[in-house]
């Protein structure tokens, strides 16, 4: 695993965020509305390309009534990653290396934000999204147990398709 030091991250107005600044960058979205309700998402995707794989982790703060603040992580591994358990399980590995990012002192901050609100219906939730399905002519479906087992081992709550848009759409969208 990298350091979080070294991991860096970017959305369309910035570059080369380092993880402390993509953390204030979602306590100041909730912060802007501290009785929304929040889930906040995290997912990866990945496109082989000739001569690369190209890897790319969303990160999603989204509320109901404030609409949402994203960024992404891109990995490049400089080979065609084309067995179908090993790109399901390292795209698993890098949604599962932000998440520790967020420690249990972090989610509290994040958490300390809505709880005044808990009882006039402020929520907060953590989703980890895996790109793969259980329907019957899905290639994944195999490997379905497995990478939700891992989500939950994190303490997360696991979404695959068709509910995991931030891998299947978010991320995907900058993996070609």
């Amino acid at each position: 695993m990298t350091k979080s030091s070294t991991i860096t991250f970017q959305n369309l107005s910035e570059k080369n965020m380092s993880f402390g600044q993509v953390f204030q960058n979602i306590k100041r979205f909730m912060y802007k509305d501290p009785g929304g309700c929040y889930k906040l998402m995290f997912g990866t995707d990945s496109q082989v390309h000739p001569d690369h794989t190209r890897f790319i982790t969303g990160v999603v703060i989204h509320c109901e009534t404030k609409g949402a603040w994203a960024c992404i992580r891109k990995v490049i591994v400089p080979r065609k990653l084309i067995n179908l358990h090993e790109r399901i399980s390292f795209e698993t590995t890098l949604t599962e290396e932000v998440v520790s990012m967020f420690s249990e002192d972090r989610k509290e901050q994040l958490i300390d934000i809505v709880l005044p609100n808990i009882y006039k219906g402020a929520s907060f939730t953590i989703e980890g999204h895996i790109d793969i399905g259980a329907g019957n002519r899905n290639k994944t479906k195999i490997f379905v147990n497995e990478m939700v087992l891992r989500m939950e081992t994190l303490g997360i709550e696991p979404k695959i398709k068709p509910d995991s848009f931030v891998a299947s759409s978010y991320a995907n969208h900058f993996t070609k």
